[in-house]
């Protein structure tokens, strides 16, 4: 295998991406990422309520998901996934 070719497999993705339908809202991972453990709820609403994320049902406001839950403190990343997928579902994104 020469250079060029070691070079190409580097830089190409490992699965080409299309155009497809544009997705509105942020993934769940990316919003939980921005957050520092433990969180409150109200911390949580407070710094990120604003933000659309994606669900299996189509866009929602994470205040309003976060709103729907029971749990009044995240101890960790995991805990605030897992709050969020029982109140929203998990599966794949609506697209349109």
């Amino acid at each position: 295998m020469s250079d060029t070719e070691e070079e190409a497999e580097e830089t190409e993705p490992a699965v080409p991406l299309g155009d497809g339908p544009e997705i509105e809202g942020e993934p769940l991972a990316r919003v939980a990422s921005r957050l520092t453990w433990p969180a409150q709820k109200s911390d949580a609403i407070a710094q990120e309520g604003e933000t659309t994320i994606r669900t299996p049902q189509g866009p929602r406001d994470l205040a309003s998901v976060l709103e729907a839950s029971d749990v009044p403190l995240f101890q960790s990343r995991s805990e605030f996934v897992e709050a969020v997928e029982a109140v929203i579902g998990s599966g794949p994104v609506a697209v349109e």
